[in-house]
């Protein structure tokens, strides 16, 4: 069974950073489909970050510009660099892995929330005036 450990999460004013780290126990499953999904309470999973295999990415209109998403596949390791954050990006934030590759919509990767196999237990982002 391939478990997900998140890690990097904390409280931030906005305008401030915060990197999070995904380790993955099995190495083949970083280098797969991943991605970062956010729940804000009341609110809906999002995923706000997809990386396919071959490096192409898909983020969500709010999140454009200010995260980035990427994996080290020799430390089995997704992260999600996220810049002048907002207290709108407060949440739970999830990494999830589908097990193969990406499905794809339009040549890009998804994001919806269908298919992934892998998820961590998630890790709280709190952004603050």
């Amino acid at each position: 069974e391939v478990q997900l450990v998140e890690s990097g999460g904390g409280s931030v004013q906005a305008g401030g950073s915060l990197k999070l780290a995904c380790t993955a126990s099995r190495s083949t499953t970083i280098s797969k489909c991943m991605a970062w999904f956010r729940q804000a309470p009341g609110g809906e999973r999002e995923a706000v970050a997809v990386l396919d295999m071959d490096g192409s990415t898909n983020y969500a209109d709010s999140v454009k510009g200010r995260f980035t998403i990427s994996k080290d596949n020799t430390k089995n390791t997704l992260t999600l660099q996220m810049n002048a954050l907002k207290p709108g990006d407060t949440a739970m934030y999830h990494c999830a892995g589908v097990g193969w590759g990406c499905t794809l919509i339009a040549g890009r990767p998804s994001r919806v929330d269908v298919g992934y196999a892998y998820w961590g237990q998630g890790t709280q982002v709190t952004v603050s005036l």
